[in-house]
C-alpha cells in the first residue's frame, strides 16, 4: 500500500492503554523517542496490536506543528526533538524537515510566515508537536 502521508515512522509498541471507545498506543522509535497515538479500540483489535509488535506511525505533514526554544507547555502529547535539516520555501507554505537521529526525520508543512517568524534554518534545534489523535497506526500485512 502506498499513501500520501509524508511521515511514516517505524517503531515498536511499548504500551497499550485500553478504553471503552478509544485506546492509547505508545510506539518507541529507533531514536528512543516515544509517540503516543489515540485510536479506536476496534482498530487495536483489527490490527492485532500488542506490546512488542512492530507498527508505523502515520502523520500528515500538515498535522505537525513546530516550536523552537525550551520548555514548551502544550496539550500536544507528542513533542519530538530534532534539528532542521531542510527548509523549502513556497509562496504560501514552507516545508521543514527535522532530523531526529537514527535515520528518522519528520516533515512539517507550516505557513511561510510562521517559518520566517521562527527563523527556521538548517541546523537549528526544534520540536515537532503532534496531537495523539492526529496519528494513525499501520502494521505490515
Amino acid at each position: 500500500m502506498k499513501i500520501s502521508a509524508r511521515n511514516q515512522l517505524p517503531g515498536i509498541i511499548t504500551e497499550i492503554t485500553a478504553g471503552a471507545v478509544n485506546s492509547e498506543v505508545s510506539l518507541r522509535l529507533a531514536n528512543d523517542q516515544v509517540l503516543t497515538a489515540i485510536i479506536t479500540a476496534a482498530s487495536v483489535e483489527k490490527l492485532d496490536l500488542q506490546v512488542g509488535k512492530a507498527a508505523y506511525a502515520i502523520i500528515k505533514a500538515s498535522s505537525v506543528m513546530l516550536v523552537t526554544g525550551t520548555a514548551v507547555t502544550t496539550s500536544a502529547r507528542n513533542q519530538l526533538a530534532g534539528a532542521v535539516s531542510q527548509v523549502t520555501q513556497g509562496a504560501v507554505n514552507s516545508e521543514v524537515i527535522l532530523d531526529m537521529g537514527a535515520n528518522i526525520s519528520i516533515a512539517a508543512i507550516i505557513t511561510k510566515d510562521s517559518c520566517e517568524r521562527l527563523e527556521l534554518d538548517k541546523g537549528q534545534s526544534a520540536h515537532a508537536l503532534i496531537k495523539a489523535s492526529c496519528i494513525m497506526l499501520a502494521v505490515d500485512a
